[in-house]
């Protein structure tokens, strides 16, 4: 379960950083910065992803 708040509080932060973008909200510096924590954000979320999708075609198969 701590997993699956972790990817929630991730999903969360990256939609806060796309309406920064949107809204005009950063500065150069920031945006370079951001955007490196996004492509982290959305490798951290993409794996989770992944990994559950084969937990769950795990189990399937097992059954």
């Amino acid at each position: 379960m701590d997993k699956e708040q972790k990817y929630e509080k991730a999903m969360a932060e990256l939609q806060s950083i796309v309406t920064k973008m949107e809204n005009d909200e950063l500065d150069v510096d920031q945006l370079s910065e951001q955007l490196k924590r996004a492509q982290e954000l959305i490798k951290f979320c993409k794996d989770k992803l992944t990994k559950t999708d084969e937990e769950i075609k795990k189990i399937l198969a097992e059954k």
